[in-house]
């Protein structure tokens, strides 16, 4: 072997070795919605300490936060928008669109379907048309429109003609709607979540990246204990099984996100990031 060839091999066996980590680690800011407010500078200088690369903000309290996020290492990548701006109050998601662009945020999320706005296959259509056409929208803002799902969306249709999730899937315009796969509540809704990645392989640019307490049986709904949310790498899910095929299959961005936390958020996202830069894929 040549020094060409040999330093070709090195390099090939260090792209190999960087393709075994995960790229983009991110939190999601809903975890630390009890003590963000207080103090962000000190909360990002903190995430970034503990190896978060980017973040996923809520709209919500963007206000107070976006000026230490704004000179923070931390890149914004994702927003989080009141589902009424999709829902109810269409007429106001421009101009939410386009401060979001304008604030280098390239993804907006619907992030949450109440109970009392949930059904079967007929709302779940109904649904779609709304986020096709909130993904116009978007689009037009040069941004783009993911879904996240919760436990209900895996409820099997009649007939057996799959979920809810399936009914949406296929109802909305893949150029326009992407879909935030939240792995924690797909099991809850009793999915393995590798089997959703390959079903809609290159439309999951987003996830949530949470593990799961054991003995939570399946249900559609998000009625869990505490006890359910686990840092990750501290509960049942096959977490570098579903990465490695997350990443294989498209999806870019990875946000920790923990609902719950048993005492300081920001200690079980320290915890989470901590098995996530050691992990191999």
């Amino acid at each position: 072997m040549n020094r060409r060839q040999l330093l070709a091999s090195l390099a090939a066996g260090s792209v190999s070795l960087q393709a075994k980590k995960i790229k983009n680690i991110g939190c999601q800011l809903y975890t630390l919605r009890s003590v963000i407010d207080a103090n962000p500078k000190a909360i990002f200088d903190q995430l970034d300490a503990a190896g978060y690369d980017e973040v996923e903000a809520v709209r919500g309290n963007l206000p107070k936060i976006w000026d230490a996020l704004k000179a923070s290492k931390l890149k914004p990548v994702s927003l989080h928008i009141d589902t009424r701006l999709f829902t109810v109050e269409e007429d106001k998601l421009s101009a939410a669109l386009d401060d979001a662009k304008l604030k280098g945020f390239k993804y907006v999320v619907c992030p949450y379907i109440a109970p009392a706005d949930r059904g079967g296959v007929d709302v779940i259509k109904k649904l779609a048309d709304t986020l096709n056409r909130a993904g116009a929208k978007c689009k037009a803002a040069g941004t783009h429109l993911c879904y996240h799902n919760h436990a209900f969306e895996f409820e099997p249709v009649p007939g057996g003609k799959g979920t809810l999730l399936d009914v949406l899937m296929e109802s909305t315009d893949p150029a326009l709607v992407g879909l935030e796969f939240d792995i924690m509540w797909a099991a809850v809704g009793g999915m393995d979540p590798i089997n959703v990645l390959n079903k809609y392989k290159g439309r999951v640019p987003l996830m949530h990246v949470k593990d799961l307490g054991p003995n939570i049986t399946v249900r559609y709904n998000e009625k869990v204990p505490k006890e359910a949310f686990k840092e990750a790498g501290a509960g049942i899910l096959e977490l570098p099984r579903i990465l490695r095929v997350a990443q294989s299959t498209g999806t870019k961005h990875f946000f920790v996100e923990q609902d719950q936390t048993p005492g300081d958020p920001m200690a079980s996202l320290k915890q989470s990031a901590a098995y996530l830069k050691k992990l191999e894929l």
